[in-house]
């Protein structure tokens, strides 16, 4: 496409590893292979919405950045467009729908195209643009590797290997203490993060959101390890994991989906285990350390492949569609496929099965 002379890119959401390497690729290929301009757009949708926080990127700009963890461009999952929180006159304040400021500040800043960079809350929010007008493309992007469509997303080898090392550290201390080890990852409403760390470290209970948990199910597979000698026990609880006829575990309830707060649901786990057993138990969050650090060598280049993907769609006129990862291919789908449902664990899956076989309990 022939008129493409200046595009913008930003990340919105929470933060993943191997950010950065989408945005170097973006700028990268824009520059190098097509003579762009490139705008970097800070704190994602909000960048579009308050002033002063557009900025032009070049070579120099993203010199070194492939191997650091965050996004020097800064984000937030906070920045609703179509539920932004504004002051109002009384100084109360008030939530509105700013995405008519979004617009006007792509046409002030003479943006052809925007590369949106985001886990599901985000494609969501571009799909809206798209059908409003806005010309953009979308990379996914979350550790909990939920976004429909795509094999993986960059983030969760990293947030994988961090987890698995955790578990691998637990490992020897509940052995030595003869304790039961309950260790929280992330996981909102999708289990791939506990399940596949779970394998991994050798987990002997994993809970998923996909599956409802029952304590006493647990509590007959430690008793079972008692009694083939295992002293200890090792539990990973992913942290949108709900008990049989419950609800999940916030630490800050909102009527805001963006405000809630998931976290804490292992420690309903330990205090119902400890009414059944005599063990020791232990719960470690895991938390934001899994979003930390330098990405995986795996995340740097589905990044850095994701991010070139994403500048050639632009050229090729392939606005509206989200690049995707089938098998060993860069693909792009429509970003509205790609929000039609999360990628859940299937129950009938061989990963499930897997994991049964292992020995491993899921809590039900």
């Amino acid at each position: 496409m022939t008129h493409i002379r200046r595009i913008g890119v930003l990340t919105s959401g929470g933060d993943a590893p191997g950010l950065n390497a989408v945005i170097r690729a973006v700028v990268k290929t824009a520059i190098g292979q097509y003579g762009w301009k490139v705008i970097g757009i800070e704190d994602g949708f909000e960048g579009l919405i308050l002033p002063d926080k557009a900025r032009p990127l070049d070579f120099a700009s993203v010199r070194g950045i492939l191997p650091q963890g965050g996004t020097i461009l800064g984000t937030t999952n906070r920045a609703n467009p179509f539920d932004y929180p504004v002051t109002g006159a009384a100084g109360q304040t008030v939530r509105q729908d700013v995405s008519a400021t979004i617009l006007n500040r792509i046409g002030d800043l003479k943006l052809d195209a925007v590369v949106v960079i985001g886990g599901d809350g985000s494609l969501h929010i571009a799909q809206r643009f798209l059908e409003m007008g806005a010309s953009l493309v979308a990379v996914p992007k979350t550790i909990d590797n939920d976004v429909n469509g795509t094999d993986l997303t960059f983030g969760f080898d990293t947030a994988l290997d961090i987890a698995t090392q955790a578990i691998d550290r637990l490992h020897t201390t509940a052995e030595s203490h003869h304790r039961v080890m309950l260790v929280e990852v992330m996981g909102r409403n999708t289990g791939w993060l506990a399940l596949e760390s779970g394998l991994a470290g050798g987990a002997d209970v994993i809970l998923l959101p996909e599956i409802p948990f029952d304590a006493n199910r647990i509590d007959a597979k430690i008793e079972a390890r008692d009694r083939a000698g295992s002293r200890f026990s090792i539990v990973v609880v992913a942290e949108g994991a709900k008990p049989k006829e419950g609800e999940q575990v916030f630490r800050v309830e909102s009527s805001s989906p963006l405000a809630q707060r998931l976290g804490g649901v292992s420690f309903v786990v330990a205090d119902q285990l400890a009414a059944l057993c005599d063990h020791e138990i232990r719960v470690t969050v895991l938390g934001h350390i899994q979003r930390g650090g330098s990405p995986t060598p795996f995340d740097r280049i589905l990044g850095t492949r994701f991010g070139t993907a994403a500048v050639d769609l632009v050229a090729r006129g392939g606005l509206g569609r989200m690049v995707a990862l089938r098998g060993e291919s860069i693909v792009d789908i429509p970003i509205a496929d790609a929000i039609t449902e999360l990628k859940t664990v299937p129950l009938d899956s061989d990963w499930i099965r897997t994991a049964r076989s292992m020995g491993v309990s899921l809590g039900d």
